[in-house]
Formats: C-alpha cells, sequence, structure tokens
C-alpha cells in the first residue's frame, strides 16, 4: 500500500475552490470536508480527470468512556456516502 498522499480540491459550483483535502483516499478526505459542515461534496482529484462525488452530514455522539477531560460529553462524528465518481472532459 503506498503512503502517498493525494489532494483533493473541494469544487463549488463546479469551479474550483480555494480549500484543499490531503489524504491517502479520496474518503478520508471527504470526512474531512464534512466535518467542517460540507453536505454536498464535490472533490477534484489532483494531476486526473476524476471528482468524487459524496453526501456528508455530522451527528452528534456520545464521547468514548476513556475521553480525555477536557473533551465534552458530545462531540461531533463525520459521515459520509459515496454517490460516484464524474470525469472531466
Amino acid at each position: 500500500m503506498s503512503d502517498t498522499k493525494k489532494n483533493f480540491v473541494l469544487l463549488k459550483d463546479g469551479e474550483d475552490t480555494d480549500i484543499v483535502f490531503s489524504n491517502r483516499q479520496p474518503r478520508g478526505a471527504a470526512l474531512k470536508a464534512a466535518a467542517r459542515g460540507h453536505a454536498e461534496i464535490k472533490l477534484r482529484e489532483r494531476g486526473t480527470k476524476r471528482v468524487h462525488v459524496f453526501k456528508g452530514w455530522r451527528e452528534q455522539v456520545a464521547a468514548p468512556a476513556n475521553r480525555p477531560k477536557w473533551l465534552p460529553e458530545t462531540v461531533w462524528k463525520a459521515k459520509v456516502e459515496k454517490l460516484g465518481v464524474e470525469h472531466i472532459k
């Protein structure tokens, strides 16, 4: 397995934004976007003609039992569902 991280640019209205997420897999980048509150997530993989499309949301869940004292009792957990891959012409 490759340790190479890829860069994924967040698309808004079909245009690139200044927001870039780095991860090995597109799902990891989508989870980062969902954690920041994005719902309709389209990530263009730099260097390719692929756009990964996700639906994202956040849920408030109980923190783990072994949480540090500074962590609140409830935390936000990001979730994503992959809708597919689009190809840029």
